[in-house]
């Protein structure tokens, strides 16, 4: 007997070219031409996690033990990889490209050929 409880994409495994921290813009759905900041990829399911964006209404039981006051809260909801485009430099949709220099693998933007800032980059040069 089949479980029904299988991992979203078992035996189906992609390469996921958005990470975490990237500028991105909706280009699909009720979202739609709206951009963000990625706060999480949930890569077995092909899902991410866009700030602003797929904005959801849960209702949330109030907890003295928590400190949880209770009430609607909104929160953003996981939208699917395919419907958001990776933003280049200059704020184009674009597609990610791959260059590998001196052995180290890097990602580009296809569309002005610049290479997007990895995030502990990123980190390490506001220091």
């Amino acid at each position: 007997m089949p479980s029904k409880f299988k991992p979203a994409l078992a035996g189906k495994k992609s390469k996921i070219k958005i990470k975490k921290g990237d500028q991105v813009i909706v280009i699909a759905g009720k979202s739609k031409d709206k951009k963000g900041r990625v706060l999480r990829v949930i890569a077995d399911k092909g899902r991410v996690l866009v700030e602003g964006v797929q904005m959801i209404k849960k209702h949330v039981k109030p907890n003295p033990q928590k400190n949880i006051a209770g009430g609607i809260l909104e929160q953003e909801a996981t939208i699917h990889i395919s419907n958001v485009m990776l933003l280049d430099s200059d704020g184009n949709k674009t597609r990610v490209g791959y260059q590998t220099e001196g052995g180290k693998k890097t990602r580009i933007a296809r569309t002005n050929g610049v290479t997007i800032a990895e995030k502990k980059a990123v980190a390490a040069s506001k220091k």
